[in-house]
């Protein structure tokens, strides 16, 4: 990263600055201090990240990041495929192959995303059905694919959510509009990849197979 942000990096012919600017090996050629990089293996790995950490390269205030978890893994330069905000946790996908990236994070392929929320009161009915059809908050529409109660007790519920579109902090938006807190928001699933078993705070590689099912999604 300290070599690309030192401009000693060029794609095409241009220096670059940006670690997450979007490359493609088949195409881009992609140069270090004047000699020819090759394409490295492509790496993709699935983070149960934890309440708290910022997901970004670098925090303006000082926060720590997702890139604490990576620090001894001897793994390349990864970014961040898609965001989970500072207070939210769960799946996060990091990778070294931006084209990949693309197709996945593009909101145009619709790729599902599921949620577990926990909210302060118990939703109804209504609110649910409002949800799935659309709150307008900012002057923008914001909805769900589905929605339904999945556990809770007196005083709070627990809701799967499902979103194929991502708007920023959409489901903390849209269940504020229908009066409703979220206490918890945990991203279990992108796609057929599941946040399974995986203990907060570890990562793991993705599969070939595991990587071809999401490409395909994205398709």
């Amino acid at each position: 990263m300290r070599r690309i942000e030192a401009g000693r990096v060029k794609v095409n012919g241009s220096s670059v600055r940006d670690p997450d600017m979007p490359t493609d090996p088949a195409i881009d050629v992609i140069e270090m201090d004047g000699e020819v990089v090759r394409a490295s293996e492509r790496i993709c790995i699935a983070v149960n990240k934890p309440r708290g950490l910022v997901v970004s390269r670098s925090d303006e205030r000082g926060r720590d990041t997702v890139y604490a978890l990576l620090c001894d893994a001897g793994l390349p330069w990864l970014s961040p495929v898609g965001r989970l905000d500072k207070a939210s946790e769960g799946l996060l996908l990091m990778s070294n192959d931006p084209a990949w990236a693309a197709g996945i994070t593009d909101p145009g392929r619709h790729i599902a995303k599921t949620y577990r929320v926990q909210v302060r009161g118990l939703p109804d009915g209504t609110t649910l059905q409002r949800l799935q059809s659309g709150v307008i908050d900012r002057g923008e529409r914001l909805a769900a694919d589905s929605v339904r109660i999945i556990g809770g007790g007196a005083k709070n519920a627990w809701l799967e959510i499902v979103l194929t579109e991502g708007r920023n902090r959409q489901i903390r938006r849209m269940l504020a509009a229908c009066g409703h807190d979220v206490l918890r928001l945990l991203r279990v699933a992108i796609g057929s990849l599941e946040l399974g078993d995986l203990p907060k705070g570890d990562w793991r590689k993705l599969t070939d197979g595991e990587i071809r099912a999401l490409s395909e999604t994205a398709s």
